[in-house]
């Protein structure tokens, strides 16, 4: 499975959450949360084809390490290490609030960019203003790992023997003192 199958069935399941809702605003929430703003948008509508065309991913596909190239040649690659889950819901989000975002990635790909290489050079060119909200999505995500751990360590499942607290009585006879 692709990046962009990927991404494309994560945007309907989250259309489909948010048709049963009466208002017809989405989560602002969820869009500060993600970096996608006013200003990302903005900023988004600047871009053109000669942008992702122009730009150059040197210092990255330079330094291949072989052996991750002989697992994608046995079809063993795995679309979670292109993008991390919040650059993923991102990249979701981004599509969905900017049709001029779509539309360059349906024109760029994949006749000229792979899927992966346009969304290494978009979040390279939007990388000043979303740095700050992945790194408060990755912090969130590490108190949250962190809570769990400490609510498993003190309200865990302990297992302990008992031992019988009665004394066995003798089948032979009653006990005498």
């Amino acid at each position: 499975m692709n990046i962009a199958s990927r991404i494309r069935r994560s945007f309907f399941r989250d259309e489909k959450k948010k048709l049963p809702s009466v208002s017809g605003s989405s989560s602002g929430n969820e869009d500060d949360l993600l970096g996608v703003t006013d200003e990302l948008i903005d900023h988004v509508r600047s871009f053109t084809i000669d942008t992702f065309k122009n730009f150059t991913l040197y210092d990255e596909e330079a330094c291949v390490n072989p052996l991750e190239e002989d697992e994608e040649d046995n079809g063993v690659s795995n679309v979670k290490k292109d993008l991390s889950d919040w650059q993923e819901r991102h990249a979701v989000l981004a599509l969905s609030k900017s049709k001029e975002l779509s539309q360059l990635r349906f024109k760029l790909c994949p006749r000229l960019l792979k899927e992966d290489q346009f969304w290494k050079i978009y979040f390279k060119l939007v990388r000043n203003l979303v740095a700050k909200y992945e790194v408060l999505a990755i912090q969130q995500a590490l108190i949250r790992r962190m809570a769990m751990e400490a609510s498993e360590s003190k309200g865990g499942v302990y297992e302990v023997e008992m031992s019988e607290t009665r004394p066995r009585l003798s089948s032979t006879g009653p006990a005498t003192p």
